[in-house]
């Protein structure tokens, strides 16, 4: 039996009513199919094994760095939400922060607070207010839930493609495999848009992040300066990435200067 076209609209719909919640900061709302009590734990198991098969850096000083940003993110990040009555949210983080020896130019938060910087970033972040810039950033995708919300729009969309076939037939997605492509970019082009958005989203966030921490945010359109020097070759379209150009990125962060400002308390 073929399912007509308003009927998928209506379950769509209701689906969306049901399963919302609001981003801290944004109050955007977004599609949420799954539980933090269920993500987390499969976060912490996929960051064991990435630190068990990485090296850990043996630069003691920026080693030192990372951890000491990394813990004032998270003490601005848990005063944010509890001035805001939403430290409920943060049920189950158990925050850790380590650097590996490695030359990708990279970091990332996942959910429950374990974050990773990796060797290669750390030129570009140059000091603290640069790690700070990305810590905030990295931490802000974590307290969005993006993830998640990456998590439930596959989950979304697969019942949409089993609908759409007019199939009984169903795909066996384990929770642990839509896992691994919520935290990764192998997205469908018409999926690309949520990801810049979340990019952007976590620019904002990691702004005030970083301004409660103490840290100027001014510092971070100058670490976006930094990257775009630095990026090998033209970049692909915009609307062809998972991230905002660097020209629209460090524009956004130059427009946010005066939301993240009043928070600014330097250290």
């Amino acid at each position: 039996m073929r399912i007509l076209p308003n009927s998928l609209f209506s379950i769509l719909g209701f689906l969306f009513i049901w399963a919302c919640a609001t981003v801290p900061v944004t109050n955007r709302q977004q599609l949420s199919l799954v539980s933090n009590a269920e993500l987390i734990p499969l976060s912490f198991e996929n960051y064991r094994q990435v630190i068990s098969e990485g090296k850990l850096s043996a630069n003691t000083v920026q080693t030192a760095m990372v951890k000491k940003v990394g813990q004032r993110i998270r003490q601005a990040v848990e005063d944010y939400m509890k001035q805001n009555g939403l430290q409920q949210q943060l049920e189950g983080f158990a925050w850790e922060f380590n650097l590996l020896d490695d030359e990708t130019v990279n970091a990332w938060c996942m959910p429950g607070g374990k974050v990773a910087f990796y060797a290669g970033i750390m030129p570009v972040c140059k000091d603290e207010s640069g790690v700070a810039v990305v810590m905030g950033h990295e931490v802000a995708h974590a307290i969005a839930n993006h993830s998640r919300e990456r998590m439930s729009q596959q989950m979304a969309l697969n019942g949409i493609l089993s609908i759409g076939a007019a199939t009984t037939a169903t795909t066996e997605n384990t929770l642990d495999d839509i896992f691994l492509q919520a935290v990764g970019i192998a997205s469908p082009l018409g999926m690309l848009k949520f990801s810049r958005d979340q990019e952007s989203e976590a620019d904002r966030m990691g702004l005030i992040f970083m301004a409660m921490a103490g840290y100027d945010p001014a510092a971070a359109p100058e670490f976006w300066q930094r990257m775009a020097a630095m990026a090998d070759g033209p970049q692909p379209p915009e609307f062809l990435s998972t991230h905002p150009s660097h020209e629209r990125r460090i524009a956004d962060l130059n427009k946010w200067q005066a939301e993240a400002r009043p928070y600014y308390r330097p250290h």
